[in-house]
């Protein structure tokens, strides 16, 4: 069977962290949701979205093909849903698709603007479908603990060293797990350490936390609860309910809270994001689609980071701040509360940063992580640029 998660006409509310990747490919938890989709059905997955992405993310359409909007995140009461439907049933959330079985002929022609002949079955249980960027931290404590359960089931974790303080027995540690000298206290929520990690001494860390493969924590990291540091990332400081996706570095002192920070991204040191506004209002988040700031009904939102943003050390990110694509933060003051993707530049001003260094340092950032910045990666950011160009009023 080939199982396809389709990004659909929503995906735009997911911009900036959208632009770079499916949105099946937004890390939620301790997996990403292809990874969790992948485990759930015990097959392999394919892409539908858009074809700028398409290339890196590919489909395979097959016989039988469940496709599966790549904004739902898996439980087993959705998978029982899913895994009943047969050919030409598509299962809904009021007008919203969530599943669709379809045969090889059928699949070729998917067209989410012609789903009338499909028959309709209603999904009336409750879900956690990433709808706004928010929505990643805001979830991020209970898929932890989904993920923690799907992963550790029926199997045994390897112990930790002698010098490290457990409070509570939740926890499971892969092999080739390096901690010393800190604290783990799962009994706010279980903490997952990933295969190669490294927790340096004097680290402090609550649950629900995921530390994915080979990432490292900084000594003497103050780690909150619902936070996950996703794979070959390096955090520290102090962090909460925060997602870092992959790749990237938050490794100084300075609070990162109520965040994401997509791939390649680099905080400088004793940067700092504020999370809750001084007169405790809501919280907006600059909308990609109407062009203004949306009401998230949060009170605590800080901020929101693309693929490839970086900032210098000290720099302060006011509450519910949007960094896009590719940008490049630096000085003194507050930079605004939406930095256009591509920008070069801080509070005393912006310029458009060019291609030319854009593909320079994502060459130097790729090596240092052994990757390689290929003419897939290129093209990719090439027409993010353009997409993005009427953004960009300096």
């Amino acid at each position: 069977m080939g199982i396809i998660l389709f990004d659909d006409q929503f995906r735009a509310n997911l911009l900036p962290l959208a632009y770079t990747r499916p949105i099946s490919e937004f890390r939620v938890g301790i997996l990403t949701i292809a990874e969790k989709w992948k485990r759930y059905l015990n097959l392999e997955i394919s892409y539908l979205t858009v074809d700028y992405l398409q290339e890196k993310y590919p489909i395979s359409i097959g016989n039988d093909n469940l496709f599966i909007n790549s904004a739902f995140c898996p439980d087993q009461d959705l998978l029982s849903a899913i895994s009943s439907l047969k050919d030409g049933e598509a299962l809904f959330s009021d007008s919203l698709l969530i599943a669709l079985r379809l045969n090889e002929t059928d699949a070729k022609e998917f067209d989410l603007n012609s789903l009338a002949a499909f028959r309709k079955i209603e999904y009336h249980l409750p879900y956690n479908r990433i709808s706004f960027p928010e929505h990643v931290f805001s979830f991020n404590g209970e898929e932890i603990r989904k993920d923690f359960d799907l992963i550790t089931k029926g199997r045994s974790s390897a112990s930790l060293s002698g010098t490290n303080t457990i409070l509570g027995d939740n926890i499971f540690v892969e092999d080739g797990v390096d901690a010393e000298c800190s604290t783990f206290n799962t009994k706010t929520g279980p903490i997952y350490l990933g295969k190669n990690t490294i927790v340096m001494e004097g680290c402090h860390i609550r649950g629900s936390f995921a530390l994915c493969d080979h990432a490292i924590l900084k000594m003497g990291a103050k780690i909150y609860g619902m936070t996950t540091i996703g794979p070959h990332s390096k955090a520290g400081g102090e962090i909460n309910n925060s997602v870092i996706f992959a790749n990237s570095a938050k490794g100084h002192e300075g609070y990162l809270g109520n965040s994401v920070l997509g791939e390649w991204c680099n905080i400088g040191a004793d940067s700092n994001n504020s999370n809750m506004k001084n007169n405790y209002a809501e919280v907006r988040l600059w909308d990609y689609t109407s062009e203004r700031f949306r009401k998230t009904g949060l009170q605590f939102c800080g901020l929101i980071m693309a693929d490839h943003a970086k900032c210098a050390i000290n720099t302060m990110f006011n509450t519910g701040t949007v960094v896009g694509v590719s940008t490049n933060l630096f000085g003194s003051g507050f930079p605004r509360n939406f930095v256009a993707d591509f920008s070069w530049g801080g509070n005393q001003g912006f310029e458009v940063y060019p291609l030319k260094r854009v593909f320079e340092t994502a060459t130097q950032a790729y090596k240092r992580r052994g990757a390689d910045f290929n003419e897939i990666e290129q093209k990719i950011l090439s027409h993010i640029f353009g997409l993005t160009e009427k953004y960009r009023r300096f």
